[in-house]
């Protein structure tokens, strides 16, 4: 074949992302764990042979799939290529070389054609168990929080490693799950590689050399031209959330000169003796995507489209934890990420970013322990995310009960209820909770779980947004703040271990979104139909929006 055009460069692009697509579809229709199948918390993608990200598939989530952009170059370093033999399957959950914390395991399949290694398929999921601790953020060293796999083979010229398998059986509280879901990510590897083969016959190529560099360059190009339309100039901003025990400041300066940008987090809050600390391949993974999303939105996500954003943060903050940092809630303060970096990127793109959201998912890990030991009933664990509102944009209503930046989805009712002994009772909008605007906020939500018959629960807690409410932008009102209770309104802890009793009910008060302009400029149309909807109540009306009764 001739030298492939710029044409049938871009075919060949297309095809790739339907490539990945089917090989993050493959994933949830195998994998054990509620939180892939139901949620889509995973990432699924194709790399060159240097290991750059030439495709990532829509479906996923943006800490894993911009983590995993940078964790498969580790993969390629630490084997090597004399170790690297077709059937091979690498594995890690390290937080620092994949997307985070010990829950995400990252697999890794290098791809052959003729003999002769050509690219990787990579795929993360979070799996419901790990040991240790279990998913919450009690631990104070990454050693608490669960097993720790390094870079390693999962299988070698297509023989799966067993003393790995019974390592982590020997150490997971859900075995069957867990390693189900370790062959559910080597399968969907397995998958894409087909599909690829399959378009590399078609286009007759037998390298992603030519395919990789008009990617990778042609989406550098864009994201740059897309930086050098924003104005020159240091842009600053800083933002409180709880935290665990104590108040995180998280600040950052974006720096824009030309094409360039910079984004630096120096002045953040030192580390937590908590897990919530954030390893900075997550960071990174959540600054680029929200600078992406609000700058050059259209321009495919891969390793080009990355390059251009520059984030920095002080070695050891909260944001950059060494080392054996306590991390397995990491994603508390990643999901808070985009909502500093926009705020100061509003002050150079004003129009365009959204007011803050609650952003941070309110995942919970609940334990169900029989409340009489000598019943003989099984442990279960059980994972559930829920999200809050997000904040509204700037000629939009926020969305309500919507997962951002994760993009996750929420799971269930009838698919949490079905793996462990619990009865959600409640799941509805939370009214009143979205901050008033000219755009309303999105609405949190309001849950109440409780235990079956026989059964307590002890849950994780971990949840942000509860002292420190998101904030409207251009005279929005703050969003509702989040809080944890009994359904009798004893309060419970935002974060941490806690039991709930057979016959108590937990109940969840989901953050809102906050609110865009002034409030007095919303519609009185508007007004009256969030009425209608129950989404605020009359004297809400009132209070917020001026909104007379002689309206109603």
């Amino acid at each position: 074949m001739t030298q492939p055009s710029s044409i049938d460069y871009q075919i060949m692009w297309n095809r790739l992302i339907a490539v990945v697509e089917e090989q993050a579809t493959t994933l949830i229709r195998t994998a054990f764990s509620t939180s892939v199948r139901e949620a889509g918390d995973l990432s699924a993608g194709l790399f060159d042979q240097a290991g750059r990200m030439i495709a990532q598939a829509v479906t996923g989530t943006p800490g894993h799939v911009n983590a995993m952009a940078e964790s498969v170059t580790h993969f390629d370093a630490q084997i090597g290529p004399q170790n690297t033999f077709e059937g091979d399957v690498f594995i890690t959950n390290d937080p620092w070389l994949g997307t985070g914390h010990l829950h995400d395991i990252t697999v890794v399949s290098p791809v052959f054609r003729k003999g002769a290694h050509i690219g990787y398929f990579a795929c993360t999921a979070h799996v419901v168990d790990i040991g240790g601790r279990g998913f919450g953020p009690d631990g104070q060293e990454v050693f608490e929080e669960g097993l720790l796999i390094p870079i390693t083979k999962f299988a070698e010229r297509g023989e799966v490693q067993s003393l790995l398998i019974d390592l982590v059986r020997a150490n997971v509280r859900t075995p069957d799950q867990t390693v189900g879901d370790m062959y559910s990510l080597a399968a969907c590897n397995e998958a894409g590689e087909r599909r690829l083969q399959a378009m590399m016959d078609e286009f007759r190529i037998d390298d992603l050399e030519g395919l990789s560099a008009f990617i990778i360059d042609t989406s550098r190009r864009a994201t740059r031209a897309a930086i050098a339309e924003l104005p020159d100039g240091t842009f600053h901003q800083t933002m409180q959330v709880d935290g665990y025990d104590v108040p995180v400041h998280m600040e950052v300066t974006l720096e824009v000169a030309g094409d360039r940008l910079r984004a630096d987090f120096a002045g953040t809050s030192g580390p937590s003796r908590f897990g919530v600390n954030v390893p900075e391949v997550y960071t990174r993974a959540y600054a680029c995507y929200g600078l992406k999303c609000a700058i050059a939105p259209q321009v495919p996500n891969n390793t080009g489209s990355l390059e251009p954003f520059e984030i920095t943060a002080p070695e050891g903050c909260i944001l950059a934890a060494r080392r054996p940092a306590p991390v397995s809630t990491r994603h508390v303060l990643g999901h808070l990420v985009p909502d500093v970096v926009l705020g100061a990127l509003h002050q150079a793109l004003p129009g365009v970013v959204p007011a803050e959201g609650a952003s941070s998912l309110w995942n919970i890990q609940i334990s169900a322990r029989a409340s009489d030991p000598a019943s003989g009933l099984p442990n279960r664990e059980i994972l559930m995310f829920n999200s809050g509102g997000t904040g509204a944009r700037p000629a939009v209503d926020g969305l309500s009960a919507t997962a951002f930046p994760s993009g996750v989805s929420t799971m269930s009712v009838e698919a949490t209820e079905h793996v462990g002994p619990i009865t959600v009772w409640r799941k509805d909008l939370r009214a009143g909770s979205g901050g008033a605007g000219a755009q309303r906020g999105g609405l949190g939500q309001t849950i109440e779980i409780e235990a079956r018959d026989g059964y307590d629960v002890y849950f994780n807690a971990m949840f942000d947004r509860v002292q420190n409410p998101a904030r409207g932008r251009e005279g929005g009102s703050p969003g509702a703040p989040g809080a944890v209770a009994l359904a009798d309104g004893t309060p419970l802890q935002p974060k941490g271990r806690q039991k709930v009793a057979n016959g108590q009910r937990l109940r969840l008060s989901l953050p809102g979104g906050g609110g865009y302009g002034n409030p007095l400029d919303r519609p009185r149309e508007a007004v009256a139909q969030d009425i209608a909807s129950g989404f605020i109540s009359a004297a809400e009306a009132r209070e917020a929006y001026g909104y007379k009764d002689e309206d109603e």
